[in-house]
């Protein structure tokens, strides 16, 4: 599993409007929060990608792009985010490699059978391509908000980290 302070798995997938998007675009240029969720037009993911969709102004002001990702394929996404009036990025990860790569494929017990399934979760990535923050097995209800205070702490933990870094290097 992926930890705070491992580097974010770097992948390409297609967004809802067929255009790829490449996680390594944003390197030093804005923090990412990539949200991994099981299904389009589902009650819980329609909530979490309403409510990221609401607030994206806000993660916006703080340089932060918001990726959502799932095993739907575009078309689905694009009927998701025209349906419910989403604005947030929707990401095409059909065969689920970046699901693998970010160890959200999961077994799942639905109805009594193992199936295999995304388990939602949440990876807040800085600009420098380092994972902050990772929140597995999330609930819908009040995630974004929660989300966000984390992604505002991003510049002060940066900010700190860097002024330690400094000291440290001036020392020598």
């Amino acid at each position: 599993m992926l930890e705070s302070g491992d580097l974010a798995p770097m992948f390409s997938l297609p967004d809802a409007d067929m255009e790829m998007f490449d996680l390594a675009s944003l390197r030093g240029k804005q923090h990412a929060v990539i949200y991994f969720y099981p299904r389009d037009n589902t009650p819980g993911c329609t909530l979490q990608a309403a409510d990221f969709s609401d607030r994206e102004g806000d993660f916006a002001a703080h340089d932060c792009v918001i990726l959502g990702v799932s095993p739907d394929d575009c078309l689905t996404h694009a009927q998701f985010r025209d349906d419910h009036g989403l604005s947030i990025r929707l990401l095409s990860d059909s065969d689920t490699e970046v699901c693998r790569l970010y160890h959200v494929w999961r077994p799942r017990e639905v109805d009594g059978v193992q199936k295999m399934g995304v388990l939602r979760s949440t990876f807040i990535i800085d600009k420098d391509g380092m994972i902050r923050d990772v929140l597995y097995n999330v609930t819908p209800r009040g995630h974004a908000a929660a989300v966000f205070n984390l992604v505002k702490q991003l510049n002060s933990r940066n900010g700190h980290a860097n002024r330690q870094e400094y000291r440290r290097n001036s020392q020598i």
